[in-house]
């Protein structure tokens, strides 16, 4: 798979003070001036780049979960598949996803921030996702390992299943019963990718 470089992987302070914000009060309730503070830079630097927290926020999440799902991504080799690489690291994401302390503040505290992405338009993260996917479906296509498809409909696709297990995987699942588990209800996805995707 094509290795893709975001600038967002580097550490930016003003991301990072933010991010710090909101593990500790949630969305609403920070503001430029505690991110500023806490950045050690003025509320005039931050409204330069950012007009205001929710753009901020959105920058923020961008370079989380691109992050995320960078490292979930397991390295190809000449023992793995294109096709084992995809569903292993979408596994893996979804694990990491559900695991990422801010997401679970944003789900538990501000919800609302993800429903635009979910219901009217794809953000920044989920392009930069769809390129990391539609790369490794490229590969899939040319090592035999993914059926034929465009690659663009396969990857929209997969990306709309692992959303939906990611969103609301804790509304289905339940620890009492073994058959209903967290761990069972991942290796259902793995099945379900692996159908999707084998030739």
């Amino acid at each position: 798979m094509t290795p893709i470089r975001h600038n967002h992987e580097d550490s930016d302070p003003v991301l990072d003070a933010v991010r710090d914000c909101v593990l500790a009060v949630g969305v609403r309730r920070t503001t430029l001036t505690d991110v500023a503070r806490r950045a050690g830079v003025s509320r005039m630097t931050l409204y330069r780049r950012w007009p205001d927290v929710r753009t901020l926020v959105g920058d923020l999440m961008t370079r989380e979960w691109v992050g995320v799902a960078l490292r979930a991504m397991p390295e190809a080799g000449p023992d793995r598949s294109a096709r084992d690489t995809i569903v292993e690291g979408l596994v893996a994401g979804v694990e990491a996803f559900r695991a990422h302390p801010l997401f679970g503040k944003i789900v538990d505290v501000d919800p609302e921030l993800l429903l635009p992405y979910v219901l009217d338009r794809r953000g920044a993260s989920q392009d930069a996702l769809l390129d990391l996917l539609t790369s490794g479906l490229r590969d899939g296509h040319a090592d035999g390992s993914v059926r034929a498809g465009h690659p663009h409909l396969q990857a929209r696709s997969l990306l709309l299943i692992v959303q939906s297990f990611t969103l609301s995987l804790r509304t289905m699942t339940d620890e009492d019963d073994p058959d209903l588990t967290t761990a069972a209800f991942l290796a259902e996805l793995r099945t379900i990718l692996e159908r999707t995707l084998t030739p």
